[in-house]
């Protein structure tokens, strides 16, 4: 049942309701169903349909020079705006751009180069490659120059759907036409095919960008060792670093994060403290990380002379430990159970009025009840904030190299239910010693 004031809309704006359906499902406005949502949509949308001037009898002859002018002025872009809000779900966006392309063409519309690239980004975008390619041929045989995004865009789209060969003809089409985002556009596809994997493909670009004078800047040079940290071997981001050394480059902190990781991936921490003294530990600009890291290679091999040696060198040069720091140490002497040295640690804390996280009261909890001492928690715990909410600023890069002890996961898993309990370090304590306490009797009872 419709209402009859809606019934009373339609009818009267029935000859541009049935050119809306006949437009967007091909069909002559007769003899189609819809629901009452759907007739809503179309009704609302009548207003703009009236205005963008949209039906083919009003390209006769008879028609005004203003209108006619009108007409030609009407851009496609928003009328795949209009003809969207119009397809109730079943048409899809590239559907609406096929049945309207042609006819905007045939009725005379100027058709923009916005309305090109809009169109071609829907197509690739919807894997529609053969469209795409043909309207970015169209718009290459004109004299007109499409703006970097849309081709960066166009790029993306088509490395998502592995469409590489595509990507190399494009490059080739902007660098032979002189445009002047060439080198930008060399650059935005070395990321593009480096976050696909594609390091060949990669390569392939970087080479092709030194041959044709383009500067291989910064940002490229770091995500091209980004990259093969990530996708490569150890052997393979080695020599990318050492051509980026070359090319007298700085690295960044995240390429060092990258190639950080795949050291502690495949557990070559002597290698990593290698290359993290080759990168300079007085670089500033960058933190703790580099020094960070460097106790990070100690503390998961369990090299405690050395740790601490690295430690006070650290000092020595300047930098103040912060909470990663400390949380490093404090996870290598709390799995060698070095108690005195902990309490130490967690004092220098709090003369450094460093605010512990979540780690470090983990780092506690974990080493007393390896030991059985949870009755004397206590004696650390009064030193810590333990009715402060939880927090986690802890470096990822720590998790991979020692993971996450059993305080950490348990109270993780709570922090992240929804429960609406307002949760401090105490409570966390709490629940897990009850949880401890009953695994125990449980034991025991076997």
């Amino acid at each position: 049942k419709i209402s009859m004031k809606l019934l009373l809309n339609i009818i009267q704006n029935s000859s541009r309701l049935k050119y809306a359906l006949g437009l967007l499902l091909g069909s002559t406005g007769k003899n189609v169903k819809f629901r009452i949502m759907e007739l809503n949509i179309f009704s609302s949308s009548l207003t703009s349909l009236q205005r963008l001037q949209l039906r083919p009898s009003w390209f006769s002859s008879s028609s005004s020079a203003s209108t006619r002018k009108m007409m030609q002025r009407c851009s496609l872009t928003e009328a795949l705006r209009i003809l969207r809000a119009c397809r109730c779900g079943w048409v899809s966006n590239t559907d609406i751009a096929q049945k309207l392309l042609p006819l905007t063409k045939c009725q005379g519309l100027m058709v923009g180069v916005a309305s090109h690239t809009d169109l071609m980004l829907q197509f690739a975008e919807d894997g529609l490659y053969e469209e795409a390619k043909a309207l970015w041929a169209e718009i290459m045989n004109s004299s007109v120059v499409p703006r970097f995004e849309v081709v960066a865009s166009l790029v993306d789209s088509y490395v998502r759907g592995g469409q590489f060969e595509e990507i190399i003809c494009i490059l080739g089409e902007v660098t032979s036409r002189g445009f002047f985002y060439a080198s930008q556009l060399h650059s935005a596809t070395v990321t593009c095919f480096g976050s696909a994997g594609k390091l060949d493909m990669m390569e392939v670009i970087v080479k092709d960008m030194v041959s044709r004078g383009f500067k291989v800047d910064s940002c490229t040079g770091n995500a091209f060792v980004h990259y093969y940290s990530r996708f490569g071997s150890i052997a393979e981001m080695e020599d990318a670093y050492e051509r980026l050394k070359k090319s007298r480059i700085l690295i960044e902190k995240e390429a060092i994060r990258a190639m950080a990781l795949a050291y502690i991936t495949q557990r070559k921490f002597y290698h990593m403290g290698e290359f993290l003294r080759d990168v300079g530990l007085r670089r500033r600009n960058i933190g703790n990380l580099l020094w960070n890291l460097l106790l990070l290679s100690f503390a998961a091999n369990f090299k405690m002379k050395s740790l601490q040696r690295e430690f006070l060198a650290m000092l020595e040069a300047g930098f103040s430990p912060d909470l990663v720091t400390f949380n490093i140490r404090a996870l290598a002497f709390t799995r060698m159970l070095l108690f005195w040295d902990l309490h130490l640690s967690i004092e220098h804390m709090n003369n450094e009025a460093v605010v512990p996280d979540l780690v470090t009261y983990g780092c506690v909890v974990d080493a007393y009840l390896d030991r059985r001492l949870g009755r004397n928690l206590s004696f650390i715990l009064d030193k810590m904030n333990v009715e402060s909410c939880p927090i986690m600023l802890t470096d990822p890069l720590v998790f991979e190299a020692f993971g996450k002890g059993d305080f950490h996961s348990s109270s993780e898993a709570l922090l992240e239910s929804r429960s609406q309990r307002k949760w401090t370090y105490s409570r966390l304590i709490a629940v897990y010693l009850k949880k401890q306490h009953r695994s125990n009797q449980i034991f025991w009872n076997y």
